[in-house]
């Protein structure tokens, strides 16, 4: 009686099972793509941390350069909020 009421349901869902089969694979099919993609990016990311690139060194030395400008731009701002501030009244 289940088995016969079983197959009945079945055969008069037959196309919403076939969608459900065809959207878990499409799900699935996304996930490996997502993954895949994930790891190739992954591998590109290890690969110019390994090896360098030669656009890092060249941000490198931006950075580099940036750096002391900001550090130097910093002392002069302190020197002259220490001379500011020196004749102020407290």
């Amino acid at each position: 009686m289940m088995v016969e009421s079983a197959k009945s349901w079945l055969r008069e869902n037959q196309t919403l099972i076939y969608f459900l089969i065809a959207q878990a694979i499409a799900i699935g099919a996304a996930v490996l793509s997502m993954t895949a993609y994930i790891v190739k990016l992954e591998t590109r990311v290890a690969t110019l941390e390994t090896r360098g690139s030669p656009h890092l060194s060249i941000i490198d030395n931006r950075l580099t350069v940036l750096e002391s400008q900001t550090e130097n731009n910093k002392e002069r701002i302190n020197r002259l909020v220490d001379g500011a501030t020196k004749g102020a009244p407290r």
